[in-house]
């Protein structure tokens, strides 16, 4: 992969990360509509196991990388820290707000900047702040797209949840 990113800005990172966390809003609205136990039912062969397991991965990853990004150690909660739809949707305010204070941290120069220092806990080699972004928003996607499947599994069909197509409130 090519170590030049300086295509991004902070403000497109911006508005990617705000439509990414719409589109995941739709994905939590749906299941705080459900009983909460329905989100902590296990489905056999399903990453994470339960709608709400994948969404604490969603949320903690995102976390993690923003941690590790500003070379912090990052204490994660399991997933059966979380008993209710209203934690879960305070997690994912604070980790959006953290994302976005870390964003606006940066100029755009550090933003396409490969960085030079490990993180105790990072993974992989050493990028920019904004393909780790790019990253986390790709794999936010990753997940909700595997959520919306879940929710069909467990007879709880989702609308379209698309970036492009969401009728996103």
């Amino acid at each position: 992969m090519s170590p030049a990113w300086t295509m991004f800005t902070k403000e497109g990172i911006r508005a990617l990360h705000t439509d990414t966390h719409e589109c995941l809003d739709i994905v939590f609205r749906h299941g705080a509509a459900l009983p909460f136990r329905s989100l902590t039912q296990e489905i056999p062969g399903a990453p994470h196991a339960s709608v709400r397991n994948q969404m604490v991965h969603v949320l903690m990853a995102e976390a993690f990388w923003v941690s590790n990004l500003q070379n912090h150690i990052l204490d994660e909660p399991k997933p059966e820290d979380f008993s209710s739809m209203e934690e879960l949707l305070a997690t994912k305010r604070k980790v959006m707000a953290d994302t976005v204070a870390y964003l606006e941290s940066l100029s755009e120069t550090a933003l396409n900047t490969e960085l030079t220092v490990r993180a105790k806990n990072w993974i992989g080699p050493l990028r920019a702040p904004a393909h780790i972004l790019l990253h986390v928003m790709t794999h936010a996607f990753h997940h909700k797209g595997q959520m919306t499947m879940m929710y069909r599994i467990l007879g709880h069909p989702i609308g379209d949840t698309d970036l492009q197509r969401a009728e996103i409130k």
